[in-house]
């Protein structure tokens, strides 16, 4: 008689964030590696994780966005309106263990819909100090902290859902001012290129 087969535990706030992990290591496969090295996974681990979250986000019967990040992370840390443009939203905040500076936000509309989700700066905690090329290096820094600092920045369009992109003005550390792309995965600033021409 075949062995029956285990239930498969339950999602969980490490395995989330694995799954942020597995995007970020088309940019930054080193920076993943410590990282999977801290959490103490192996890759197979990284790859099952992201394997049970597209199939929870494509599952007919699965739950919305909203409820599936409680469900996974819990209670938020923090909700609070806001007010974006004309539209009204909440955010609600979770830590995350790997990015403790950090708190993984979700901006929902009034109607439960999820518009936002990404890694932003905790409250209280300061950033960084970001006035040269040379300060925006991998995971140094948040969409809004860069956009911030380098003021006036222009979105981009991602290269996939959980993508950003910026595009801005800052100078180098002899001064000399260029134009620039900066990319982020789950608003983590992954990777910044000069784009003078």
């Amino acid at each position: 008689m075949p062995e029956a087969k285990r239930p498969a535990s339950p999602f969980s706030p490490l395995d989330f964030q694995l799954v942020l992990l597995r995007r970020m290591a088309d940019h930054n496969p080193d920076l993943v590696e410590d990282a999977r090295h801290e959490l103490g996974v192996s890759i197979a681990d990284m790859r099952e994780a992201n394997r049970r979250w597209q199939t929870m986000l494509h599952s007919p019967r699965g739950r919305a966005a909203a409820s599936r990040y409680r469900q996974i992370l819990g209670t938020p840390e923090s909700t609070a309106h806001r007010r974006i443009g004309d539209l009204d939203c909440e955010a609600r905040q979770w830590p995350l263990p790997l990015w403790p500076g950090l708190r993984f936000e979700v901006l929902t509309a009034p109607n439960g819909a999820v518009w936002n989700e990404w890694l932003v700066r905790a409250p209280g905690t300061e950033g960084p100090a970001l006035h040269t090329l040379d300060d925006l290096t991998p995971w140094s820094c948040t969409v809004e902290e860069a956009a911030r600092a380098f003021a006036p920045a222009r979105p981009l369009e991602g290269t996939a859902p959980t993508r950003w992109g910026l595009a801005f003005t800052a100078p180098d550390g002899q001064g000399v001012r260029h134009r620039c792309a900066a990319e982020f995965t789950w608003g983590l600033l992954q990777r910044t290129a000069i784009n003078d021409r």
